[in-house]
This record gives C-alpha cells, structure tokens and sequence, in this order.
C-alpha cells in the first residue's frame, strides 16, 4: 500500500465516520469507499520521462591556457555578453615570450634586407661581367663565379624569406596565447556556478563557471530505441509541476531536437524540449518530469488511474465494480453527495489495459455503464465478492483527488481528525 493511498483511505475514513453519530461510529461490517461511474472515450497516449532543465546556449566555460588568476571580473547572477573579460589569468611570462618573438621578428626582418641586398649587388655584377664576356673582355671562368654568387645570394634570400615568416607565425602565436589570458564569455547569459578565485592555479580542464541564457529554457530527456518509433519532433509536451511550482499555470513545451545517434551501450537517445513559457523558479539543473504526448487510443472504456488495484496474490491489476443491480443515480453523482449508501456488493475483476495516460486508463473488459471504486480499494478483499458502503462522487472530484499529493492529503488528515475530535 502506498502512503498516497494511507492518506487517501485515512481521509475516507475520517469523513465517515462524522457523517454518522458517535454510537453507531464502527457498527458498520461494510467499509466506506467512493465510486465514479466509467466512461467512454479515446485516451490521449503520453510518455512520461525524467528529464533535466537547461538554459539554451548553456556552457561551462574553462581557461584555453594555465596559469594563475590574477583577477575575476564577475560574480554569480552577473549578467555578461559575448566577448566581456571575465577573468584575468598572470601574463608575465607570456609577454615576455611575446617580447622575444617580436625581437626575432624583426632580427629575420634586417636579415632579410641584408640578403635582398647582397642579391641585387651579386645580380648586377653578374651582369656586367655577362656583358663583357659578350665581347671577349672577361673570360667565362670569372662570368660563371659571378652568376654563381647571384645564385647564391638569390638562395640566401628565400632562405631569409622563410625565416622571417616563421619569426612571423611564432610572433602571432604568442600574441594569441597571451589573448588568451584574458577569459571572455563566448556567449551571452548569466554567470553561476563561479570556481574561479584570485590567485586559484588553473589548467585548461579547470572549471571557471557555468553560462547560459536563462530566458529560454528547455529540458533534455533520453529516449528508448522503442520511443523513437512514435516520439517526432514538433509533438506537444508539458511540464508535470512539481511542489516548487504549485499554483502555477501548467507548462506547455514541444519536442524541438531528436538525436540520431543511441549510446551503443544504454541504446537511447537525447531529446529536447522548448519550454514556451518560462517561470522565475524554473532553473537549469532542476530535475522535471515530462508528458509527451504523441497521439490518441482507440475509444474504449475509461477508468481514473487511482482506481486501479494490484492484487497481492496474483500481481494482477484491476479494478473494484459494484454489481450491477446497485442503486445509484448518475444525477445523484454529479451534485457530489455526502451521504453512504447501505452496503453493496463489490467484485474484484482484472482489467485489459489497452492504454495508460496520466490521469486515465483505457480498459477493454469493462463496460461504460459499471461504477467503480476510485478510492477504498485497500479497505476491501480482492479473494471474492466484499461489501462496501458507497459515496458516488464525480470524474472531476476523482481527478483533482488524484493531483494532490501526499503532503496535502496528510494536511487534509489532519484537519479531518481536528475536526472529528472537536
């Protein structure tokens, strides 16, 4: 027996007993239990899942290189856009290094003047000597050293070409490590989970803080290989509330991203869900359950979850009836009446469950017409035919018992017992 259902029959109990006077209070063999008559219909198929709310853009942001924090330019809650300084990581070294590959950039860039120069004073010697070898005035040996020189220094200058660009790339490469000192927001939210501290020693796998934009949220579920065969993107989805929420406008969302890729080894998938309205509370870590719904059952009988029963004996589930002949009046159950009937039998019958919603079953074995126990099952025998004293109530009554949870109901217990002793 659940503790829902302690609380739920404890209520039931309370009140019937004030319903009659103190000497008769537990004369009754036949325990009291409310019923609801079945109804037809088609029932709205969901998928209930767990999931876990994060900001859109959500990022743990961690330094590109290691050093120690100098200084820390945001706080928890700050709000920060893309490309703002958030930390400020020791640079000394690195401005040192940037200092060195300036200098031998420019070292490569007087050697490559130096050689440019050499090239254009061999070049042209090598061509006055061509000249006068052309007349015979300079033997071929001396023309061929001088064009061997030009060579040379043609050599000597590519050579100095690809030094200075090495000095070049080396001159970058330091002034982007020390950009890098400076850790900026990649993208656009607010700050939290702060780590960082000054004078903290970070390493590139060292968490800073967490960013995200907490004006669009969505929740991130996993999906079974089987799920996947009937969850789309673009079906409706909503938010169950939780207790922190209590009192708020239910959330609506919608399946907005399906990964095509399982985990090879859980054979699930990640999905998200847009949440389209936001509340102040809703924060990214909460942890939510989620119904989607993705299509509609056949029409069918439809029964209150709450009525459901496991029989301890054969595991089975199903739902307590009152026989047919039982007196009740649909109009006597929509004015909600107070009152217990005498004792009518009551028959334990497994049930066909042709599909689960979240508030509603649909059920092949029973008819439209039967009534059913929504609350007492545990007072009552599921070995043979029990009796009970019955309290018709309505569908609407049935469901909104069902929305409470175990703190109000055990509220209500008490107020009930108040109430009874006074």
């Amino acid at each position: 027996m659940t503790q829902f259902a302690i609380c739920a029959s404890a209520l039931l109990l309370l009140s019937a007993c004030s319903d009659q006077p103190k000497a008769a209070r537990g004369m009754a063999s036949a325990p009291p239990v409310e019923a609801t008559q079945a109804r037809r219909g088609s029932l709205p198929l969901v998928e209930r899942l767990s999931g876990t709310i994060r900001a859109d853009n959500q990022v743990v942001l961690y330094p590109e290189v290691s050093g120690r924090i100098d200084e820390v330019l945001v706080d928890d809650g700050d709000h920060v856009n893309v490309g703002d300084i958030l930390v400020r990581i020791n640079d000394d070294q690195v401005r040192e290094q940037v200092r060195q590959a300036e200098a031998g950039h420019r070292i490569s860039a007087a050697r490559l003047r130096q050689a440019r120069a050499r090239l254009a004073e061999a070049a042209a010697q090598a061509n006055r000597s061509q000249a006068l070898n052309e007349r015979n005035l300079v033997s071929d040996l001396e023309y061929e050293t001088l064009a061997a020189q030009r060579d040379s220094a043609a050599a000597d200058v590519e050579l100095a070409e690809a030094e200075l660009e090495q000095a070049s790339a080396n001159l970058a490469e330091r002034r982007d490590l020390l950009a890098r000192t400076l850790v900026r927001a990649p993208v656009s939210g607010l700050v939290g989970a702060r780590r960082a501290e000054i004078g903290m020693q970070v390493s590139t796998s060292t968490a800073l803080f967490t960013i995200g934009d907490l004006s669009s949220l969505h929740v991130r579920v996993n999906l079974t290989d089987a799920m996947i065969g009937y969850i789309k993107i673009g079906q409706p989805a909503k938010l169950v509330v939780s207790d922190l929420l209590q009192g708020t406008e239910p959330l609506n969302g919608s399946v907005t991203r399906i990964s095509p890729f399982l985990n090879e080894i859980t054979r699930s998938t990640e999905a998200e869900i847009h949440i389209n309205q936001t509340d102040t509370r809703l924060l990214p870590g909460m942890f939510l359950a989620v119904d989607i719904h993705y299509g509609e059952s056949r029409q069918a009988t439809l029964v209150p979850t709450s009525s459901l029963f496991t029989d301890p004996n054969t595991g089975r589930e199903g739902v307590f009836v009152l026989t047919p002949e039982t007196p009740f009046d649909p109009a006597a159950a929509r004015e909600q009446t107070d009152s217990l009937s005498s004792p009518v039998a009551v028959t334990f019958r497994n049930l066909n469950i042709v599909a689960r919603g979240a508030n509603e079953v649909a059920v092949a074995n029973l008819d439209s017409a039967d009534w059913i126990v929504t609350l007492g099952q545990d007072l009552l025998s599921s070995n043979g035919r029990s009796a009970a004293r019955v309290r018709p109530v309505t569908w609407d009554h049935v469901l909104e018992l069902q929305s409470l949870n175990r703190e109000d109901l055990l509220n209500e217990v008490l107020d009930e017992t108040t109430a009874t002793d006074s």
